[in-house]
């Protein structure tokens, strides 16, 4: 393996046993940091997940390239910033071929049919959900759990996603009853903010 090249065990979808509750948590994190490792504990607690899948992505397809950092750095610094060992760190979307979420998430599920999924994003993303390619379907894939972003808390009001499903939303009292939900089915979850992002972290590089 050539230095830059990615591990092929993060090509393959991580491992996981029959019955399990797993969250999926796409990203370019570029670079990750500790907003995200706070999202990701907030989802893993609230929801009752025995996994969480910190999806490495290959890029955004609404979001230039030009200082996208190598997917093998994303992977390796996503690695040294997650110590809980439910969060398995997975470039697997790579191995897809295509970098968009709805397409993602229709071979997740074929592939692992007796697994109750929950798609995790910040608040930040909620605001533009509604320009991701096929996003009703992706709603009607999985339910989604929202997590609170400095910032955005009103987001969950105002959107075009929340608007659109504002009849399947559940109050987060519910929320570690999401994964037993069939989709549409959602929720915005309140808790502890971090004002870092990547795109000010990578400014100050």
């Amino acid at each position: 393996m050539q230095p830059g090249d990615v591990n092929p065990f993060y090509l393959k979808m991580p491992h996981v046993a029959r019955g399990m509750t797993v969250g999926l948590f796409g990203g370019s994190f570029n670079p990750p940091h500790e907003g995200h490792v706070l999202v990701a504990d907030i989802a893993l607690r609230r929801l009752g997940l025995d996994q969480l899948w910190w999806m490495v992505t290959p890029g955004n397809p609404l979001k230039s390239r030009n200082h996208l950092a190598p997917l093998a750095e994303r992977i390796a610094l996503s690695e040294k910033i997650t110590q809980d060992p439910r969060i398995k760190v997975t470039a697997f979307e790579q191995s897809l071929g295509q970098s968009y979420t709805a397409r993602t998430l229709e071979k997740i599920r074929e592939r692992n049919r007796s697994i109750r999924f929950v798609w995790i994003m910040g608040a930040d993303n909620l605001k533009n959900f509604h320009l991701w390619q096929d996003w009703q379907k992706i709603a009607c894939t999985f339910p989604i759990a929202v997590i609170d972003r400095p910032g955005d808390t009103l987001s969950y009001l105002s959107s075009k996603m929340a608007k659109t499903f504002d009849y399947a939303r559940i109050d987060e009292a519910h929320a570690a009853s999401l994964a037993w939900r069939g989709a549409p089915a959602w929720t915005f979850i309140h808790g502890p903010r971090s004002p870092l992002s990547s795109t000010a972290l990578r400014a100050k590089s």
